[in-house]
């Protein structure tokens, strides 16, 4: 487990037409998460890989890309070739998720499996060899603001225990509904770094919230 838990502020909450600026409000958070959406694999359409290299220009916060699209394979890479510290994927859009995560590794990025919250976790399991990150979905893609789902809490609990014992080495991260009332349940399971939208970007000092998170994950752990 990370001795500190992580931030990672999710600028689909925050205003697209002034993102340099909105990275600079979060300046303390651990990363910031990028959401990637193509409007084939979750109904939504964000921003792609030009949206990411203006950012990358902007912040000195490493990059978190979630790609929530189709075709991980093909256009994975280009994100950590970019400079993207952790590019995550899904594991339903593909038939091999190991190769992907190779390929964003050889690119020079960490590599993150993410599931949906109806995704069983069990056929995933021996793979995550092969990945840093394990990015559970705690709402279903696509969308800001949905209410935590806590049942997907059970997969962080079996995960965490694979890594406490040894068995895995990997950061398990947390996306969807995490705000003041819900960090501390995550923190409790096992959770590494929180995914927080709303919570940071709609809060009046966006900084402050960031750090406010992080003591309550602390204290809960």
């Amino acid at each position: 487990m990370q001795t500190t838990p992580m931030i990672a502020p999710s600028i689909l909450s925050a205003d697209f037409a002034k993102l340099g600026a909105e990275a600079d409000a979060v300046a303390g958070a651990d990363w910031l998460h990028v959401d990637v959406m193509d409007g084939h694999f979750v109904p939504n359409l964000t921003l792609g890989l030009p949206v990411v290299q203006s950012l990358l220009k902007s912040t000195d916060i490493p990059i978190d890309c979630h790609l929530m699209i189709d075709d991980p394979g093909r256009w994975a890479p280009g994100y950590a070739e970019a400079g993207a510290y952790n590019v995550t994927f899904h594991a339903e859009a593909t038939n091999d998720p190991i190769a992907v995560g190779r390929d964003i590794r050889a690119a020079g990025a960490k590599a993150g499996l993410s599931i949906k919250p109806g995704t069983d976790l069990d056929p995933y399991l021996e793979i995550l060899k092969s990945f840093d990150t394990l990015l559970v979905m705690s709402v279903e893609p696509g969308f800001g603001g949905q209410s935590f789902i806590p049942e997907v809490l059970d997969k962080v609990r079996r995960v965490r225990s694979l890594v406490d014992s040894g068995e895995l080495r990997v950061l398990v991260e947390i996306d969807g509904g995490i705000n003041v009332d819900t960090i501390e349940q995550a923190a409790e399971a096992g959770v590494d770094c929180f995914v927080a939208g709303s919570a940071v970007y709609n809060a009046t000092d966006p900084a402050a919230a960031v750090e406010s998170l992080r003591a309550q994950a602390i204290s809960a752990r």
